[in-house]
């Protein structure tokens, strides 16, 4: 039953890390804004990711906004007057074969190119810095100083809910979004089950659900969600709380501490898509289904370097094992900019594995945009509209493979 009327500048529909980071950010800009969330804030993906930050990226422009999101980690109290902690690792990338050796060499050399930080580790490095991996003297080793993992990724989520808070940002929970009108050509406000609220402009963040959403005012969007899961042991002396995150990219295979044990997660050969249109209406990212199959299998690919990820998922209790749903896109880049045809319809998804993690590079560049800043990261090579048409089955298609890829997108 609908309470009243509500007047914004800005609606953001999602209270994911990329919605609530792009909120925040137009908050500052002294925009009136609000967040609607069928949930609770972080409930969904985000409050399920791995956490990592990485700085070596496939692209000038997705490198840039990465390196501008560790940044505006670590400098979070200042700029938006909440604090956040983040863990200063630095991370191994780590191949075991001579074409993945190959492919991180060529990685290197061009993101140092765009100012990364990046080196090839001296020999016996890998070992002296990481505790949990025991590999062989030919591996090679990236060295990447500026990347950082936030322990809880809930962290992250209240940092920008408190942020939030002092700049205005009113945040409706348990709200479900039922329709987004289109007048006169453009949007013009948004219905829930329980208010509407007038608005020009629309961010459609939604996540999973982000394809649903902009069908409301009757647009579309390129996202394929695809389901990830990763695993932490129950903690083990063998992980030093000190110690770098690795990313062995020929098995994709990420690994870091985590509450006293070893978080390990990967990107399958073969994932899940999960479209939520197929679902009942009820459907949320705790209905998804998780396969412990899937994660053995990726552990023994680095079972011989990883002793105790191996007997902490084949030999004893878990600490925790979830998943989530990422928005792929056939391209493997985020989604992000206007809705063509559709004025005031703006969009944030397509995280493609990084969404948490450049959620505040790309919040910040976004609410520029949607503001008209002229100083700002120009992400208008993300919109969604350079996609055109797609089918279901090609769109589906196109995001299993960027997923299978996220590590080795050159090597096939």
């Amino acid at each position: 039953m609908q309470t009243g009327v509500m007047d914004a500048d800005l609606v953001v529909i999602g209270a994911g890390a990329l919605g609530l980071s792009t909120a925040l950010h137009a908050a500052l800009l002294g925009r009136r804004t609000v967040v609607v969330e069928r949930h609770t804030a972080g409930s969904q993906a985000s409050g399920r990711a791995a956490g990592l930050f990485k700085s070596v990226q496939a692209d000038e422009l997705r490198t840039r906004l990465a390196r501008r999101s560790i940044e505006l980690a670590l400098t979070f109290p200042d700029w938006a007057g909440a604090e956040l902690a983040v863990t200063r690792s630095g991370s191994f990338l780590i191949a075991r074969t001579e074409q993945h050796k190959a492919y991180l060499q060529t990685e290197a050399r061009q993101s140092a190119g765009w100012g990364v930080d990046v080196r090839e580790a001296m020999p016996g490095e890998l070992a002296g810095r990481l505790s949990y991996y025991d590999g062989a003297d030919t591996d090679l080793g990236l060295w990447c100083p500026e990347d950082i993992y936030i322990e809880e990724p809930i962290g992250l989520i209240r940092a920008y809910l408190e942020a939030g808070r002092q700049y205005g940002v009113e945040l409706l929970e348990s709200e479900s979004v039922t329709g987004v009108t289109v007048s006169a050509g453009r949007v013009a406000r948004v219905e829930t089950t329980a208010r509407t609220i007038a608005a020009p402009v629309v961010v459609d963040a939604a996540g999973a659900w982000t394809r649903q959403v902009a069908e409301l005012a009757g647009g579309e969007v390129a996202v394929a969600p695809v389901r990830h899961q990763l695993l932490i042991t129950e903690p083990a002396d063998a992980v030093d709380p000190a110690d770098p995150i690795a990313r062995v990219v020929d098995a994709a295979v990420y690994l870091r501490p985590a509450r006293g044990g070893l978080m390990a997660g990967g990107f399958e050969a073969a994932p899940l898509p999960l479209d939520p249109r197929a679902q009942d209406r009820s459907f949320s990212t705790d209905d998804v289904p998780l396969d412990i199959d899937v994660l053995r299998a990726m552990t023994a690919e680095v079972a011989a370097e990883v002793p105790v990820a191996r007997d902490g998922l084949l030999n004893g209790p878990l600490a925790e094992h979830r998943g989530g749903l990422f928005t792929m896109t056939p391209d493997g880049r985020f989604a992000t900019g206007p809705v063509p045809d559709l004025p005031g319809l703006w969009v944030a998804s397509g995280c493609n594995g990084s969404g948490f993690s450049s959620s505040l590079a790309i919040g910040e560049a976004l609410a520029g945009w949607i503001c008209g800043q002229a100083q700002r990261v120009d992400i208008s090579a993300l919109s969604p509209g350079r996609f055109g048409p797609v089918t279901d089955e090609a769109l589906v298609k196109a995001g299993v493979w960027q997923y299978a890829h996220y590590y080795d997108p050159a090597v096939s």
